[in-house]
């Protein structure tokens, strides 16, 4: 075996406003099993994450929910164990960007860049919303797309026709948080001068020494390459924001806070630095060893901070700069199509454990398809129950199934000799040792399944060729019975050495049936020889149920009916009797009796008018721009668009800035104007030629966004 390494690995911090997603779940899979496979090789690994929990979207989450950000992160920190132990993911310590140790270095960080001459300050424009008393980052700003016109579009880009811009070339901006006009304000900002020909040339040698994947290396290259004015296109780093800003405090600086960027990555310093103290280790220490090495896991929308911000970052403020930096695709479903939970086709995680499905089915499944590559991967049922029934159970778990009955009811359960062609087996199978741990070295995890389950097929076979079933009745075959079943419990035991990375508790169930410690991979040349006790052999894994993927894949149950029946369009036919003035309130009768269960399918929220306008083409129509509370994954507002026939009763600026009541989870209507993503409530007369007017229902004072109408 090799000298001992030390290695000191990271995953990508997830945003602290919500759980996690099942991109987060598979890029802990994928450095969980490196990180696995490292200290299988008797390798030292110190494996950490944290929660980003700093930035506008937080503040702004937290004040939404009546929660000071302090609480909001710690309360989705409280949520994180149950992911990450469910998935059997191996990290030695989970931390925070908000802590004592983040600030502290965040710092330093900061000073030190400064004293190396890469600290700049100056005045900018942006956007300043008067009502919320707070400069706007990007996304909180929208407005009409400068080039293709879409309407309500983010201030940075467009998500319709990808054009990227100013948000002072939007038209009609407005703010996404009160839907008031934006000021320019200027502002005094600090820059990270990474267009410095010191940072631009360390760049260039560190992105493209061949350390990168090659497609990530390209990329990278396009933005330090000279533009037509033969400057950097990548310029300088704006890394300060203004209060109000829920993060660091920037050094001699008041009322300015450090982008959450800058701190974000030096999270993966503090956590280690918090599980070394914890130790009673030094940080200084570790760090300081020349043989140390340094990875992060990161997905490719983050490739810029983690290539170019940090390790600049790093480097001029005299730290140690990562070894490499790897970085993954994203996760589709079923042949590409993008998750959403609506129609069915997002893979909640917590979902997926809660219907009691094996983490270690995802786990084999996703490494399957992982590569060293920047790819994307999909995740598509069919295969997916496939991979597992056919590859994971019936060709490897079957191989103790097949044989540990003989060896338990004939042979005391105890192993016999090997005869000549099962020893040639089992040479084939440990020769392959140099081949699979290289394989995960490189994180071709891909290659390591298909090569495993090349080597279970060549064990099948033998089975197939000896058939013990047929043995077991034969007189005088017990001996060569009890070969071919020792055969296979030792095969058995060498691919599981070699798929533990990937099935680390599966690893363990094993060991544990086989009577045996934690077997590393310098165990594959070791038999258990003849006379070797194992237990008594039960079901290690069971198989896909297909009902199991149908509920983990079924759509938030449809609100249609329920909302229908709430706004009066769908009543069941009544006799004359029932159409008395009496019996009929408000111009039509009382709809058939509900259950409270058939109620809690309608889920009424409280909802803010953002913006409101004339749909053009349409008399009755308004669009109206809501905010019922919602984030989306990137922790920014999500507005909906929902188109509301109140025109006849409202012009948009009486309604723009109100609070109302959402039908939220009414299917999607796709109409000739746009999508409607729900519905807002209004009162009328049933009668409305005789008793006109539409009004539309406002919450009494104190409602917030979100909250739930019951």
């Amino acid at each position: 075996m090799t000298a001992q390494r030390q290695i000191f690995v990271t995953t990508a911090l997830p945003y602290a406003n919500g759980t996690f997603h099942i991109g987060h779940i598979m890029e802990y899979i994928q450095a969980d099993i490196w990180v696995r496979y490292q200290r299988m090789q008797g390798h030292a690994v110190n494996f950490v994450g944290a929660d980003d929990a700093h930035g506008a979207p937080i503040m702004i989450a937290a004040e939404k929910v009546g929660k000071t950000p302090e609480q909001f992160v710690a309360d989705i920190a409280a949520g994180r164990k149950q992911y990450l132990d469910g998935f059997h993911i191996s990290h030695d310590n989970w931390h925070s960007t908000h802590s004592p140790e983040n600030t502290e270095m965040a710092q330093a960080i900061y000073k030190d860049l400064k004293s190396n001459g890469l600290i700049a300050s100056r005045s900018i424009e942006q956007f300043f919303d008067p009502q919320k008393g707070m400069f706007l980052p990007d996304r909180f700003i929208k407005g009409e797309c400068p080039n293709c016109h879409a309407k309500d579009q983010y201030g940075d880009n467009c998500e319709v026709c990808s054009a990227v811009y100013s948000p002072t070339d939007l038209i009609n901006p407005y703010s996404a948080l009160t839907g008031a006009k934006p000021e320019l304000k200027s502002s005094e900002h600090f820059f990270f001068k990474l267009s410095d020909p010191r940072c631009v040339e360390f760049l260039e040698r560190w992105t493209q020494d061949g350390r990168l994947q090659t497609d990530v290396a390209n990329k990278v290259r396009e933005w330090i390459s000279p533009g037509e004015d033969g400057k950097p296109k990548m310029g300088d780093w704006d890394i300060s924001r203004d209060a109000p800003y829920f993060g660091i405090e920037i050094p001699d600086a008041p009322g300015k806070y450090f982008y959450v960027w800058l701190d974000a990555p030096v999270g993966y310093l503090a956590s280690l630095k918090n599980l070394l103290e914890k130790r009673g280790e030094s940080y200084d220490a570790y760090m300081a060893q020349p043989n140390l090495e340094q990875y992060h896991f990161i997905g490719k929308d983050i490739i810029t901070f983690h290539t170019l911000f940090w390790p600049a970052m790093l480097k001029f403020s005299d730290r140690k700069v990562p070894d490499n930096v790897f970085v993954h695709g994203f996760l589709t479903v079923n042949n590409g199509e993008k998750m959403s939970k609506s129609r069915g086709t997002g893979l909640d995680p917590l979902k997926y454990l809660q219907l009691g499905m094996n983490a270690e089915w995802l786990r084999y499944y996703l490494a399957a398809k992982l590569s060293a590559r920047n790819e994307d991967l999909d995740f598509n049922a069919e295969d997916f129950m496939l991979r597992v029934n056919s590859d994971l159970i019936g060709k490897y778990i079957n191989i103790a199934s097949r044989a540990a009955g003989f060896i338990s009811k004939r042979f005391e359960g105890r192993l016999g000799e090997i005869s000549a062609d099962g020893d040639a087996l089992l040479t084939h199978l440990r020769d392959a040792l140099p081949q699979v741990t290289e394989l995960y070295a490189e994180r071709e995890f891909g290659k390591v399944v298909r090569e495993i389950m090349a080597l279970a097929d060549r064990v099948n076979a033998y089975v197939d060729q000896n058939k013990p079933w047929e043995l077991a009745k034969q007189d005088g075959m017990d001996g060569r019975l009890h070969d071919v079943c020792t055969v296979c419990i030792e095969a058995f035991r060498i691919l599981t050495i070699y798929l533990k990375p990937i099935l680390p508790k599966l690893a363990a169930d094993v060991a544990a049936f086989l009577i045996l410690p934690p077997e590393d991979f310098a165990n594959v040349q070791q038999a258990l020889g003849k006379g070797a006790q194992i237990g008594d052999y039960r079901h290690l894994m069971q198989r896909v149920d297909a009902k199991q993927l149908e509920a983990l894949f079924e759509p938030p149950a449809t609100a249609a009916q329920a909302s229908a029946a709430v706004s009066g369009a769908a009543h069941a036919p009544v006799n004359a009797a029932d159409t008395s003035a009496s019996s009929a309130p408000g111009g039509e009768p009382i709809a058939p009796t509900i259950t409270i269960d058939d109620f809690a399918k309608i889920d009424l929220r409280i909802a803010k008018i953002v913006a409101c306008e004339k749909v053009e083409g349409s008399s009755k129509l308004l669009r109206l721009t809501l905010d019922a509370g919602e984030s989306g994954e990137d922790g920014q507002p999500k507005l909906r668009n929902v188109f509301s026939g109140i025109a006849s009763a409202y012009q948009p600026e009486q309604l723009a800035g109100k609070l109302t009541v959402l039908v939220a989870n009414l299917a999607p209507r796709k109409m000739k104007f746009g999508i409607s993503e729900g519905m807002v409530l209004a009162a009328s007369h049933g009668d409305e030629k005789k008793n006109p007017g539409i009004y539309v229902l406002e919450p009494g004072e104190g409602a917030q966004p979100g909250m739930r109408v019951r």
